[in-house]
């Protein structure tokens, strides 16, 4: 079968978060798809199959990094989005049945994808004893994320307090199901940019993940909240580095990124 890897949040290759992508006639068990991902040992691996005529969705898709299956994944959404549209397999608009509902992602003109995904609840939170120290930086404020998404996001000073950040991993898994969103306002929004973040997923197997779409779906309204405007764009800030353009709408918020097949390969295995 085919395997792609492609570089999501990016428009070169060698940037924004790389996903394996495996296109099926039907979900294998899990174990093979966790042995999978564990091979490609990227943030995440996206599986993918067509549903029937009339079904609520398009497609079928999971998610799962090295370690586990998780909830959502926007990095390797767009991904699998890019491949069905670049193969032709499915040109325009899809959905994807997941299992945090069903999941659009349409395709621009531009030759960007948009993803509609929920709006992450976010709950203030008084700062948890020890997290100032796991993260080596003193909150602004602290957020529940919800469910779907699963960490704690935490605003801090500025951008160059995001950018220095050295955390304990280790000790920034006691704080929630999958890890930290760092955050801070831009310093020069003339940069092309309106905030800035870093994410750290030891919970999941990633210490630092390269650019996060399921984090925007709370960085989105509470930068909304902040800075007054439901369309941004927010840099995430990892070695590799990403932009997501995000539009908060009510309950749902777009995404919206390039994408790039580096990859293309065939998967030999039992």
């Amino acid at each position: 079968m085919r395997i792609r890897i492609v570089d999501a949040f990016a428009e070169r290759a060698f940037a924004g978060n790389p996903a394996g992508v495996v296109l099926l006639d039907a979900f294998p068990e899990d174990g093979w798809m966790q042995n999978v991902a564990m091979e490609v040992n990227h943030a995440e691996t996206a599986f993918a199959h067509p549903l029937p005529e009339g079904a609520d969705a398009d497609w079928a898709l999971r998610w799962f990094t090295p370690v586990t299956e998780v909830a959502m994944c926007g990095h390797a959404t767009l991904a699998t989005a890019h491949v069905l549209v670049t193969t032709g397999t499915h040109p325009g608009t899809v959905r994807f049945a997941t299992r945090s509902g069903v999941l659009i992602a349409t395709p621009g003109t531009d030759g960007t994808i948009t993803l509609d995904f929920p709006t992450a609840p976010l709950t203030r939170l008084d700062a948890p004893d020890g997290v100032t120290e796991a993260l080596g930086a003193e909150p602004v404020a602290v957020f529940d994320t919800g469910p779907n998404v699963g960490d704690l996001l935490v605003e801090l000073a500025d951008e160059k307090t995001v950018l220095g950040l050295s955390p304990d991993h280790r000790a920034l898994g006691a704080y929630s199901e999958r890890g930290i969103i760092a955050t801070a306002r831009a310093e020069d929004p003339a940069s092309g940019y309106d905030y800035v973040s870093r994410c750290f997923f030891p919970n999941v197997g990633i210490d630092e993940d390269p650019v996060t779409g399921s984090a925007h779906t709370a960085l989105a309204p509470h930068w909304s909240g902040r800075l007054g405007a439901d369309d941004l764009t927010g840099l995430q800030a990892s070695r590799r580095t990403g932009l997501v353009r995000t539009g908060l709408r009510g309950d749902r918020v777009l995404l919206t990124g390039h994408a790039v097949t580096v990859i293309d390969g065939e998967l030999f295995t039992p």
